[in-house]
């Protein structure tokens, strides 16, 4: 029986769907388009075939990707992505990127209230695939005690000579900058979702200023509102001036 051509593309898309990670992103359509000598509107109907056996996905900014489960982040407690991404039976790992004591920049200085900070940028990697780029500024004098090697193998939690009280997390929607973007493994200008933490000593002392770049297509994040008041205002919304 001939094969219909968008059923011929989607044949051969299946086999590569099958061995890709998930939640890489595919070639874009102009790409298959090119590649397979077919309209646009061909290789459509042939990747909406696929979304419709569960094997790809697709979202504004980012195309089409191998589908996945999203990584999910409980926001109720003090916790590492470590945590969350092992809790879920995947691999968890972290690459250095940049160890190095800086100037501290305006933002953090006014946050940390100090002049010099050791800066730490790394790659968070699920099951070997990057999914977070996290940045991490402390105090030049908690941070002299600290390696580059101490910091890739533990979290800051556990590595400051402080005892710590909370955070505060304030998320984001964003567009990835060129850098992070190939660090994630994703398109330019594409979505993410952007969180900075301040975390705190017992004392109320900001010790740590974090941000975390997540790609808005494999990343959720989690509250639990037990005693949530009637309403349809998602908890911690405000107005961005």
């Amino acid at each position: 029986m001939r094969r219909i051509r968008y059923q011929e593309i989607a044949d051969v898309l299946r086999v590569r769907v099958a061995t890709a990670t998930p939640g890489s992103v595919l070639a874009s359509e102009a790409e298959l388009s090119a590649e397979f000598v077919a309209s646009r509107v061909t290789v459509r109907k042939a990747l909406d075939l696929l979304r419709d056996e569960g094997l790809i996905d697709s979202r504004q900014g980012f195309g089409w990707f191998v589908a996945t489960e999203p990584v999910r982040q409980r926001l109720e407690q003090l916790g590492t992505i470590e945590s969350e991404v092992e809790g879920v039976g995947k691999l968890s790992e972290r690459r250095i990127e940049e160890f190095a004591f800086v100037d501290a920049p305006l933002r953090v200085a006014d946050v940390l209230r100090v002049a010099e900070v050791l800066r730490v940028k790394r790659v968070n990697l699920a099951d070997g695939e990057p999914f977070a780029v996290v940045t991490v500024w402390c105090p030049a004098e908690l941070g002299s005690a600290l390696s580059r090697r101490s910091v890739e193998r533990r979290p800051f939690y556990e590595l400051l000579d402080r005892d710590l009280r909370g955070a505060t997390q304030t998320i984001a929607a964003d567009l990835v900058d060129p850098a992070d973007a190939a660090l994630l493994g994703v398109p330019a200008a594409s979505p993410v979702l952007r969180c900075e933490r301040v975390t705190t000593d017992t004392s109320g002392t900001p010790v740590l200023l974090s941000e975390h770049v997540f790609p808005a297509h494999r990343t959720e994040f989690v509250v639990d509102l037990p005693q949530a008041e009637p309403s349809m205002t998602p908890s911690g919304l405000r107005l961005v001036e």
